[in-house]
């Protein structure tokens, strides 16, 4: 056994869920089978915990802030910033990023948030057509993931976007454009550049969506927060699929370490995570996994998907994390929780407080407690994360 002590968090992301009617009143993590999140929640403490802070939204940036005990109202600048970051963007301090979907839209409304779920390759051509139709207007795309990418705009003035997409599904665009001129223009002139563009005209051959508009929204400025091993004393890294927690991790000092096969949807290297993961702890006393796979599923309204994710989280990731620290190290702590509520009724993101667990390997205490949000809700054990709450729990 190796000496010293280690400490994982392990997200699901969106996991937690609202009671189904069709699965008899049971939420998406009751329906699934997790026995491995069940050991941590039943040999170690388990409760609820607030990680968004009242006056924002639900979601990951915010979330993942919280959880690492940064109070977003006081560090968060915007999504678009972190995940210009994540990506290996530079910003200086005269630019905003933001986020920038490629989106479907059609009768003047959105219908798809994701372009179809657009791959890496029909997303960067379309990225470098913007570019080239934007060239004069001092703005510059940079292509991510799928429709994931970001839009960096050089201004001095502060300038607000669009709302979240994938909140909007169905809604008038109109009604929800950003107010700034330039934003709404860009966003408007898009749609004529991409309508006909070749990589869509393909994909509707194929019966796909088309990504033809772009939607640009939570964007801010670079973002200036303490480093993380000065604040907890320990060194560490972040494992995701998502360019948006990566660059919350090097946001706070945190390596990030890139897996193969990370895709950030149900397709993901599960496996591969938790084996990077525990490879890493060799060298650090630190690490985050993320998997976005469950908020995916739960945004498409797939409750099947959503269950299959969870699982796959569970069996692949927790499982294989917690065996791992088990045969190496006699002094480990696992924090495991959703990063927020995604109902997959609702297809959004909620603001209720999620279930969490700690398993400490020194410290083992027998209950019947499971890992939902109905367990979790008959512990006496409440926190709110952006307070660090939950960062001295582990860290005690």
């Amino acid at each position: 056994m190796q000496a010293g002590m280690k400490y994982v968090i392990l997200i699901g992301d969106g996991m937690a869920d609202y009671p189904i009617a069709e699965y008899g009143g049971k939420t998406a993590l009751q329906i699934a089978s997790t026995p491995n999140l069940d050991f941590i929640a039943s040999e170690g403490i388990c409760g609820r915990v607030r990680t968004i802070p009242p006056n924002m939204d639900a979601g990951s940036d915010i979330a993942t802030l919280s959880i690492l005990g940064y109070e977003p109202p006081r560090y968060y600048t915007g999504r678009g910033p972190l995940e210009a970051i994540g990506m290996g963007i530079p910003l200086d301090d005269a630019e905003m990023a933001f986020r920038c979907n490629l989106i479907t839209v059609s009768g003047g409304k959105i219908v798809d948030y994701s372009g179809g779920h657009i791959s890496d390759t029909e997303a960067k051509e379309l990225i470098e057509s913007l570019n080239a139709a934007f060239k004069s207007w001092g703005v510059k795309f940079y292509p991510g993931v799928s429709y994931r990418n970001i839009m960096v705009l050089k201004t001095e003035e502060e300038v607000e976007g669009g709302a979240p997409p994938h909140d909007i599904i169905g809604e008038d665009i109109e009604a929800n454009l950003p107010e700034n001129r330039l934003l709404r223009d860009i966003v408007l002139r898009s749609r004529q550049i991409l309508e006909h563009h070749t990589v869509n005209e393909q994909r509707a051959a194929r019966d796909k969506h088309r990504a033809n508009m772009v939607w640009l929204w939570s964007g801010g400025r670079k973002p200036v927060m303490p480093v993380f091993k000065d604040m907890y004393g320990v060194t560490g890294a972040m494992i995701s699929g998502v360019y948006l927690v990566k660059g919350v991790a090097r946001s706070v000092g945190l390596d990030v370490i890139d897996v193969p096969g990370a895709t950030g949807y149900i397709d993901t290297n599960y496996a591969g995570k938790a084996e990077y993961a525990l490879q890493g702890l060799k060298q650090r006393d630190f690490m985050l996994v993320h998997v976005e796979a469950p908020d995916e599923a739960a945004h498409s309204g797939d409750i099947e998907q959503k269950v299959k994710a969870i699982e796959n989280f569970d069996r692949f990731v927790v499982g294989k994390i917690l065996s791992g620290l088990e045969s190496e190290y006699s002094d480990f702590r696992v924090l495991a929780l959703p990063d927020h509520y995604t109902p997959t009724a609702l297809k959004v993101h909620t603001k209720e407080p999620v279930p969490f667990a700690i398993y400490d390997s020194r410290s083992r205490s027998h209950s019947d407690a499971t890992f939902d949000e109905v367990s979790a809700s008959k512990s006496p054990l409440r926190l709110d994360a952006y307070r660090q709450d939950l960062m001295r729990r582990l860290f005690q």
